[in-house]
């Protein structure tokens, strides 16, 4: 090999591993502003007509890096509201992830439960957001007895700009699902047909709005967990990952958390190398009942001790002893057990 073909090739490797580093900054520093740029303050924050009032109800417990973290995820519909007006949460879900054991598990709220709202009185839990993110952390941590410590918010934009971001999804829509409304003038008009289908982020809105059958929000919730594990597992690829500056950019005008940089980059790589566990609807039916409180259709808690054991027996199963596990499970089938059986609830209507 000559002197002239060893500078060729030195320079080649020189100006190739220029680029890739240059790409890592750009990279770094893309990422880290698309994250920092999720937080808002001031005047930038959908919040900002309550910061004085939401500042009294009680700040959320820090997360230290090794306890189980729980994250409030918060969409909203906000068509028709002005500037500053926070409509109550179309959805609302909590993310509890466990950094020590690497799981994942996703609790769907349905938005009739009626709780006591901190500071104020008691109400259906959507309405939980109208005082302010840590009125409605408190209201739900204290529901499933867990810390609820941070909070995502975002409107159908949001969501809608995050699937198509990820090139959308490739989802099984269990049966045809259609709902037209001339006072939102056919805007979000639904049309799904049955099958496996790449999802957008319209159709995918779609997907996780529809309500309008015999079980209501009962089923949308489950339909909306089925199709954020979706999502996340595309977020997981190597393609999404490489995109994710521009993910965060194209997003970022629809989203506020308390989350700063430093935990959403800790989370992140716990999330990552999780696994999901499981994911439930709450409170579960046979603790729920069906009532009518000032004239208005809310489905209360049967017994608020029992949901929160509830809570925690799937956050933390008990390991069964070996001993009586075969003799326990020869006396009874659980799934035959009364306290089992799960009520059918009436139809429901849009009681927004």
């Amino acid at each position: 090999m000559t002197k002239k073909t060893k500078k060729t090739i030195i320079w080649s490797v020189s100006i190739v591993l220029a680029a890739v580093i240059g790409y890592g900054i750009y990279y770094a520093v893309s990422f880290y502003d698309g994250l920092h740029s999720l937080q808002k303050s001031g005047e930038s924050s959908p919040f900002r007509e309550l910061e004085k009032v939401d500042a009294k109800a009680p700040a959320p417990p820090e997360w230290e890096g090794t306890e189980t973290v729980n994250i409030l995820l918060m969409g909203v519909d906000a068509r028709g509201f002005e500037e500053g007006e926070i409509p109550r949460s179309d959805s609302m879900l909590v993310a509890s992830i466990d950094p020590v054991a690497k799981k994942m598990h996703l609790f769907s709220i349905l938005r009739d439960t009626y709780v006591e709202i901190p500071g104020y009185d008691r109400n259906r839990i959507n309405t939980a957001i109208t005082h302010g993110p840590n009125t409605a952390m408190k209201a739900v941590g204290d529901l499933l007895g867990i810390p609820v410590q941070y909070y995502v918010y975002t409107d159908f934009q949001g969501f809608m700009k995050l699937v198509d971001s990820v090139g959308g999804v490739d989802f099984y829509v269990e049966k045809d699902m259609n709902y037209s409304s001339k006072a939102d003038k056919n805007e979000y008009d639904i049309e799904l047909k049955e099958g496996m289908q790449h999802l957008d982020g319209n159709t995918a809105l779609q997907y996780v709005r529809f309500r309008y059958d015999a079980m209501g929000d009962f089923t949308r919730t489950e339909r909306q967990r089925e199709l954020l594990k979706a999502v996340a597992k595309k977020m997981q690829t190597t393609t999404s990952i490489m995109k994710l500056p521009e993910i965060l950019k194209s997003v970022s005008p629809y989203i506020d958390t308390n989350l700063d940089v430093e935990d959403m980059w800790k989370l992140a790589n716990v999330a990552y190398k999780s696994k999901m566990s499981g994911s439930e609807q709450v409170p579960p039916m046979k603790l729920l009942k069906e009532e009518t409180i000032g004239g208005a259709a809310v489905l209360t808690v049967g017994n608020p001790d029992t949901l929160k054991q509830y809570i925690q027996d799937i956050m933390n199963p008990p390991v069964p002893d070996p001993e009586t596990e075969g003799s326990e499970s020869t006396e009874s089938d659980p799934a035959s057990s009364s306290s089992d059986s799960i009520a059918t609830p009436s139809t429901t209507t849009d009681r927004n």
